[in-house]
Order: structure tokens, then C-alpha cells, then sequence
């Protein structure tokens, strides 16, 4: 059991017959009134995200897991497999445990969270950046940066990522994983 001072990101808990990975969570403490926590909760099983307030104190049951290291090696189109860095056996999961698989390419090395009561996995954390190459995108015109504006670019797995507009084909961009945004271009 954990109480609402334990929570934090990616914290598993059993909650409405179903295990629910924290996504976001903010303590508040108004003027009047007890305080409370505001959290966004992912379905390990179904994906689907719910909003939730839980009062300060309240008592949660807490799902124990562990993390391993695993391999992405393909998508099958159902089905993303995994193998595991260690012992070499492979998994694979439903697109709905994955929280961005757009971004992930053919050999990353990626977390995944496996509860210990049935060694099932239950979700999968990519790292904070990845590095993509860019294989579309509208060229770039001279001297037009001095904006924030975006333009769409297809990386090479395919996943969609508003860029600057200085940003060409075959240029190496870093994207934060959780958001799915831009954050930096790569020098090779």
C-alpha cells in the first residue's frame, strides 16, 4: 500500500480492477480545504488515460514491479517485439502499452516494466531523446528563421514531428520522447 505523498511518474498502481501507470500528477494545497492530488493515469492493458483526484492520505494499492532492458526489434503489425539484453528471450506487446512507438527505430534499447506477481510486462519507457534522421520535409528557405515557425517532417520510422523551418532531408534531429516534440538538431 502507498498513500498519495508516494506518488510520482511511471508509479504502477491497481485502481478500478485494472493497473494504471501514473502519467502526470500535481500535489495541491489550496487556502481552504484539505489538500489533494490531481493525476493522469494510462490503462497498462486497454491504453486509455483518466483523470483522477485522490484526497491527501488516501490509501492506494501499489503494483510492485521491475525494470529490464530490452531491445526493440520489430512491429509486426499487431505486435512490437522485444528481447530482453540479458537472457536473450523475446516479448511482445500490444501498441497500447507503448506510450510513443512512433518514434521508436529498429534496435533501441528501451525499459520495460514487469510486474513481479506474474512477470507480465506492463508498459514500455523509451528513453528521454532519441535521435531520428529525417526522411520528408518541405526545404528550408535561406534567411527564414528568424520566427518560431514549424513545418511537418517524417522521421525515419515514420512518426510525424513539427520542425523549424531551417530543417532539411537527411538532417539528424533529437526528439523528447514524451511529448513527441522537437528539441534540438543533431551535428554529426
Amino acid at each position: 500500500m502507498v498513500t498519495t505523498s508516494d506518488i510520482r511518474n511511471g508509479l504502477c498502481l491497481r485502481y478500478n480492477n485494472d493497473i494504471y501507470k501514473i502519467v502526470e500528477f500535481l500535489h495541491v494545497k489550496p487556502g481552504k480545504g484539505p489538500a489533494f492530488v490531481r493525476t493522469k493515469m494510462k490503462s497498462v492493458t486497454s491504453g486509455k488515460v483518466i483523470d483522477n483526484t485522490f484526497s491527501a492520505g488516501h490509501k492506494l494499492e501499489d503494483v510492485r514491479v521491475e525494470t529490464h532492458k530490452f531491445q526493440y526489434l520489430y512491429n509486426d503489425g499487431e505486435f512490437y517485439h522485444f528481447m530482453n539484453e540479458a537472457d536473450y528471450t523475446q516479448i511482445r506487446l500490444l501498441e497500447a502499452a507503448l506510450d510513443n512507438p512512433g518514434l521508436m527505430k529498429e534496435g533501441e534499447v528501451v525499459t520495460v516494466l514487469i510486474n513481479t506477481e506474474d512477470n507480465s510486462p506492463l508498459s514500455v519507457d523509451l528513453p528521454a531523446s532519441v535521435v531520428l534522421e529525417i526522411t520528408a520535409t518541405e526545404p528550408g528557405v535561406k534567411g527564414n528563421t528568424a520566427t518560431n515557425a514549424t513545418k511537418p517532417a517524417t522521421v525515419e520510422t515514420g512518426a510525424t514531428v513539427n520542425v523549424p523551418l531551417f530543417i532539411n532531408e537527411g538532417d539528424k534531429i533529437k526528439v523528447e520522447t514524451a511529448k513527441g516534440t522537437y528539441k534540438e538538431r543533431v551535428k554529426e
